[in-house]
C-alpha cells in the first residue's frame, strides 16, 4: 500500500507531485528478522530535504490513518498474481523454492500465500505501528557528484612479468625445534635478582624472526593503604604510556612503532603487568622507552578525561549485555570483601559511580605513593642476550621504590550463600547463564588434580566435555557453553564456575539440563574411556600452552612471585596421569554441591514469555 506504482501512497505524494521521479519497496524474507525498505529518486533539480520529510510523514500516517479495504485488495491482488506467475515458471519456482528452504521449510511459501489471503487493513496497521517507528528507522540519502573523481583503476598486470627477476629481501630467521616440556624449560631457566631487587627469569632460545616476549609485573601496597582507591589505581595503569616529560602518547606510540614492538599495560589496584612483544635486536630499545614511560609518567589532564570516559563508556555498555551482567553478579554475589577493598567486587552502579568520582590528582596520588619496581618480577622468553638484557632491567628499575611498604594481601575464603537470579536485559537476542560457588582449596590440596580432570571432562574440555556434547551437540540449547576451576596458589580459596550462552526462551530447559550434566557426573562418574582421553586432551593442551613463548613469559613471571619453578607442572602432570575415575569423582563429591550453586541468567525474559521455544 505504501510503495506501489501507480496506487501507492508514495507514488501519489511524491511522484504525481513531482518531487520524485519513481518510488519503489523492497522485503527480503529470511529466517532471522530482516529489513523493509523503501525509496525514492528525486530530480536532480529538486527538493532533496522536502521530498524526504513528505516520505517520512506518509510513512509515519500509516498509523494514524489505515488503508482502507480497497487499498488492501490491490496490494493483496497484485502479490497472489506474482506468486501465481511465479507458480507457473519453472526458472523462477525453484529458487523461490530454496529461499524458503533456507527460512526451513519449502511450505512456507505455500503458507505466505494463504496468509496474504486473510490480511485485512487492521493487520496493516498493526504491523507498521509495531515496527514503523521512529526509533527503529535508519534513512539514508545518495547525493550524486556533478563530475565524479573516480579512480582509474589499471588492466589486471602480467604476473609473471613482474616476478620474473624478483629476488626478495633476506629469509626471516627460523626459530629452533623447542621441547615445551617443563624438564626442559627448566635446564635452559636462569633466574636472578638485579640489586635494585627485581626478580628475573630468563629463557633464551632461537625464535622465527628473532622474536622475543616478555612481562613485567610490579607489585605494590597493602590492605589498608589500598582501601577506596580502586578506580585510581586502574587508570594510573593505563596512563603509564599516555605521556611522559619527554613525549606525547602519541611520540610514545610511535617509538614503540618503529621498535617494532606491541607493549599493553595494565593493572589495578595492587598490580600492574606489562607485556612486550619484540625482536631481539629491539628489545633493548623497549625497554629503555618502557622504563621512561613508567617513571615520568606526567598524567596530561587531556588523556586522563580519555581514559576516564573510555571507562565509563564500556561499564555503561557492558551494563546492558547478558554476559557481563551475569558474570558481574554472580563475583559481586560470591565476593567475600567489603565495599572499600581494592578486591571488592562492585555492581555496576557502583563502579560507574565510583570512576565519575575519580580525580586527576587522586590518580597521580596513587601513583606517587604506590609505584615502584621493589616488588617486582620480569619475565623474558625468546631471542635475546640475557647478560644485556638483565643489565638494562637493573640500570633501567634501579632505584625506584614504592613509598608505601609492600604487604601481600591474603584471599579470604567465603562460604557464599546460594541464590538464583534472572536479570532482565531488554532488546538483547542472546541470554547468559552462570554458575558457581567458592571452594575451600588451594593448589596443592591433594584433591586440586582429580578437581582440574574432573572439571575438564566436564565442561573445561569444550567441545568433548560433557557439558557442551548435552547443550550444544545434543540439544542445541546453548551456542558456547563450560565450566573452570581455579585454586590459588598461597590462601585456600578457589571457584568452580559453570556458563552457557543460550536463547532466552531456553532458559528452563537449559537450566535443567546444566544441574542434571552436574549430578550425574557427581552420582555415576566417569568412565575408564573419558578418563584416559581426558588425560591426554588435558596434557596436550599444557604442552601447546608453554610452546607459546607469551604464555610462558607470563608463567614464568608469575612464578617468581611464588617461588616456583615448573618442576611444579612436572609433578601436577604426573599426579593427573596417574588418577582413577573413582579418586576423581570422591573428589568432586567431596567438594562441588549443586545446592550450593549461585545461579545468574541474563537476557531479554520478558520478550521471550511472548514467543515459541526456539528450535532445537
Amino acid at each position: 500500500t505504501l510503495g506501489d506504482t501507480p496506487s501507492g501512497r508514495l507514488h501519489k505524494a511524491l511522484v504525481e507531485t513531482k518531487k520524485a521521479v519513481f518510488i519503489g519497496n523492497f522485503e527480503q524474507p529470511g529466517y532471522d528478522p530482516n529489513t523493509s525498505m523503501l525509496f525514492a529518486v528525486v530530480p536532480k533539480d529538486g527538493n532533496l530535504e522536502d521530498s524526504r520529510t513528505t516520505m517520512l510523514q506518509v510513512i509515519d500516517d500509516v498509523v494514524k490513518n489505515p488503508p482502507a479495504q480497497e487499498e488492501v485488495e490491490r496490494a493483496r491482488t497484485k502479490l497472489l498474481k506474482q506468486i501465481e506467475l511465479e507458480l507457473a515458471a519453472s526458472d523462477r519456482i525453484g529458487l523461490a523454492m530454496s529461499e524458503y528452504m533456507a527460512q526451513g521449510d519449502w511450505r512456507l511459501y505455500f503458507l505466505r500465500r494463504d496468509r496474504l489471503k486473510q490480511v485485512t487493513p487492521d493487520d496493516v496497521q498493526r504491523m507498521a505501528t509495531t515496527y514503523f517507528k521512529l526509533s527503529n528507522r535508519t534513512v539514508g540519502v545518495f547525493i550524486p557528484t556533478e563530475k565524479p573523481d573516480r579512480s582509474e583503476i589499471p588492466a589486471h598486470p602480467d604476473v609473471t612479468a613482474m616476478l620474473k627477476d624478483y629476488k626478495g629481501e633476506a629469509a626471516v630467521a627460523m626459530g629452533e625445534a623447542f621441547d615445551p616440556s617443563p624438564a626442559n624449560i627448566e635446564s635452559r631457566a636462569m633466574r636472578s635478582t638485579t640489586p635494585s631487587g627485581l626478580k628475573l627469569a630468563f629463557v633464551p632460545k632461537k625464535t622465527r624472526g628473532g622474536k622475543v616476549f616478555g612481562r613485567l609485573t610490579l607489585r605494590f601496597g597493602n590492605e589498608q593503604a589500598l582501601m577506596n582507591r580502586g578506580a585510581a589505581g586502574n587508570l594510573a595503569a593505563q596512563m603509564l604510556t599516555r605521556g611522559t616529560a619527554k613525549r606525547t602518547r602519541e611520540q610514545i606510540q610511535d617509538g614503540f612503532d618503529k621498535l617494532k614492538a606491541e607493549v599493553n599495560v595494565f593493572g589495578d589496584a595492587e598490580q600492574a603487568s606489562v607485556m612486550i612483544e619484540t625482536t631481539r635486536e629491539n628489545l633493548p630499545g623497549v625497554m629503555k622507552l618502557l622504563a621512561e614511560a613508567m617513571r615520568e609518567a606526567s598524567f596530561p589532564i587531556k588523556e586522563f578525561e580519555s581514559a576516564q570516559q573510555e571507562q565509563v563508556a564500556i561499564l555503561e555498555f557492558q551494563s546492558r549485555e547478558p554476559q557481563s551482567v551475569a558474570f558481574v553478579t554472580l563475583q559481586h554475589l560470591l565476593s567475600p570483601y567489603p565495599k572499600g577493598h581494592p578486591r571488592y567486587a562492585g555492581t555496576f552502579e557502583e563502579m560507574i559511580a565510583e570512576y565519575k568520582a575519580v580525580t586527576l590528582d587522586a590518580v597521580k596520588k596513587f601513583y606517587t605513593d604506590f609505584y615502584g619496581a621493589g616488588n617486582s618480577e620480569l619475565a623474558v622468553v625468546g631471542d635475546f642476550d640475557d647478560k644485556e638484557v638483565a643489565k638494562l632491567a637493573n640500570e633501567s628499575f634501579k632505584g625506584w621504590k614504592s613509598k608505601t611498604p609492600y604487604t601481600r594481601i591474603a584471599e579470604v575464603y567465603k562460604d557464599a550463600a546460594p541464590a538464583n537470579q534472572m536479570i532482565e536485559t531488554p532488546d538483547k537476542a542472546n541470554a547468559m547463564f552462570v554458575a558457581g560457588m567458592n571452594l575451600n582449596l588451594r593448589d596443592d590440596d591433594p584433591d586440586y588434580p582429580a578437581l582440574v580432570l574432573g572439571n575438564y571432562m566436564l565442561g573445561g574440555g569444550f567441545l568433548n566435555s560433557r557439558l557442551a556434547v548435552r547443550l550444544r551437540q545434543k540439544e542445541g540449547l546453548s551456542y558456547g557453553v563450560g565450566s573452570g576451576l581455579n585454586a590459588s596458589s598461597l590462601d585456600k580459596n578457589g571457584r568452580f564456575t559453570g556458563n552457557a550462552i543460550y536463547a532466552p526462551q531456553n532458559v528452563a530447559k537449559l537450566e535443567a539440563a546444566f544441574n542434571e550434566e552436574i549430578e550425574r557426573a557427581l552420582k555415576d562418574g566417569f568412565t575408564a574411556d573419558e578418563v584416559k582421553a581426558a588425560k591426554s586432551g588435558w596434557l596436550q593442551s599444557r604442552q601447546v600452552s608453554r610452546a607459546q613463548d607469551n604464555e610462558l613469559a607470563g608463567r614464568l613471571a608469575n612464578y617468581l612471585f611464588l617461588n616456583r619453578t615448573l618442576t611444579w607442572d612436572a609433578e601436577l602432570e604426573k599426579k593427573i596421569d596417574a588418577l582413577t575415575p573413582e579418586q576423581i569423582v570422591t573428589a568432586m563429591r567431596r567438594h562441588i554441591d549443586p545446592k550450593k550453586l549461585t545461579i545468574i541468567k541474563a537476557g531479554d525474559f520478558a520478550k521471550a514469555q511472548q514467543q515459541k521455544p526456539a528450535p532445537n
